[in-house]
């Protein structure tokens, strides 16, 4: 079912079977309801002051930026752990870098991939970037240099996930691929071959890891979530509760006490991972307003850095998120003209990033 999910910069790296196309664009973005940083502004020709509109809240050069120049839907976007650089992932086999603030310059472009990108992660504390590709293979690069460090050829299908294995730890070698082959992979970059091979007997749409990097959950066309022990390879717990395909994974990143997911039965899903819950099935809260359409596209939700927040974008072309604990929706952010595939949370400022079929990004103040 996955297969067939579609899915710029002075750095390069090709790898050996493929050489560069004729042209690399220049990804590009726009400053919009652009406004002084500054709460105030004085007034020409005068030492008056006078409001200049809301206060900001954040270092963008502008509330709202639009970036521009992937050739294919963007299936996945995410903030390094500094939040100075954000990474993108395309149908158009490419990884787009960039800065968040200022220009939001596009400083940087990885290509090697055959296929399309449903998936792009930064690995803890480090400039190494990892990717899940419709070629059936992961990568691991240097974001720094453009180097591919890594290429993983184990899956049989289309990789349609993939997540650092322990961000608690700082381990920036260790990471985790699912695909529609049914398989997670856990691999490390020091080896050839992949660590371990956990089966499952349903394709498999995505993968996070629990912060302490012993389980792995991972979301399956069968409607249930799987945390599977990574040093048994036995599955441990199954969440269970969605009525349609589970396309999307999010760990909360200050507790590691929640999982939020995202189906095709139209709802997010808050689980409660604690070993004392009280739920029996363990779901502490369903989402809606961000419904799916007919593309049935991969749509990832994201936590915010204090876990008060909970976002996953939608068919309906908005960002909605909503308040972890009510279940609110405190924003519904438009803006894009295609399905919103990607959300993600600065991780130290009130910024959200969001990504789309459109084939643009928005970064936006909150």
């Amino acid at each position: 079912m996955m297969a067939d999910h579609k899915r710029k910069v002075s750095l390069t790296s090709i790898s050996d079977e493929e050489q560069p196309s004729a042209n690399v664009t220049q990804g590009t973005a726009v400053a919009l309801v652009k406004r002084p940083k500054t709460n105030e502004i004085q007034k020409h020709g005068s030492t008056a002051l006078v409001q200049a509109g809301p206060k900001r809240t954040s270092g963008l050069q502008a509330p709202i930026m639009h970036l521009t120049g992937h050739k294919g839907e963007v299936t996945s976007c995410r903030f390094s752990d500094t939040g100075e650089h954000i990474a993108s992932g395309s149908a158009d086999k490419q990884v787009f870098l960039w800065n968040t603030y200022g220009e939001c310059a596009n400083y940087g472009v990885l290509q090697g991939h055959k296929g399309g990108i449903l998936e792009v992660q930064w690995m803890p504390g480090s400039e190494r970037v990892i990717t899940a590709s419709t070629d059936h293979t992961v990568a691991m690069w240097d974001a720094a240099t453009g180097e591919r460090l890594r290429r993983g050829k184990h899956h049989t299908a289309p990789v349609n996930s993939c997540c650092p294995l322990s961000k608690s730890a700082g381990d920036d070698n260790m990471f985790v691929s699912a695909a529609d082959d049914g398989q997670l992979v856990i691999w490390d970059a020091r080896e050839r071959n992949p660590a371990a091979v956990i089966e499952h007997s349903q394709p498999l749409t995505s993968v996070v890891a629990a912060v302490s990097g012993n389980v792995v959950y991972a979301g399956s066309l069968d409607n249930t979530i799987t945390g599977w022990d990574v040093r048994t390879r036995s599955a441990v717990q199954t969440l269970r509760g969605h009525s349609g395909t589970v396309v999307g994974l999010a760990m909360s990143p200050k507790t590691g006490n929640y999982l939020a997911s995202t189906s095709l039965d139209n709802t997010v899903r808050l689980w409660d991972l604690r070993p004392y819950c009280r739920l029996p099935n363990r779901c502490e809260r369903v989402y809606t307003g961000a419904p799916h359409g007919y593309e049935m596209n991969l749509v990832r939700p994201a936590f915010d850095k204090d876990e008060s927040m909970v976002a996953s974008g939608g068919a309906d072309r908005t960002l909605t998120i909503w308040n972890l604990r009510s279940g609110e929706v405190k924003y519904k952010l438009p803006g894009h003209k295609g399905c919103v595939t990607q959300a993600d949370f600065h991780p130290k400022e009130p910024i959200v990033l969001s990504g789309s079929v459109d084939r643009s990004m928005f970064l936006g103040e909150l």
